[in-house]
């Protein structure tokens, strides 16, 4: 079982997709990454075939 490299509560943004602004980690396995969005709610994205930009939060 692969291990993914984004970890739940890590925050995310999807540049195909800049409307669905903000998300959240749920849940990762391998390239398998659930991800709730401000503005889609929750989607299951492949890694394998989109780009998933990690955001850096907090001061």
């Amino acid at each position: 079982m692969q291990r993914s490299e984004f970890a739940p509560g890590t925050y995310v943004r999807l540049p195909a997709k800049p409307e669905w602004g903000l998300g959240q980690v749920q849940s990762a396995l391998g390239a398998r990454v659930t991800v709730m969005f401000e503005h889609a709610g929750k989607v299951l994205v492949n890694t394998d075939a989109v780009i998933l930009e990690r955001v850096e939060t907090g001061p």
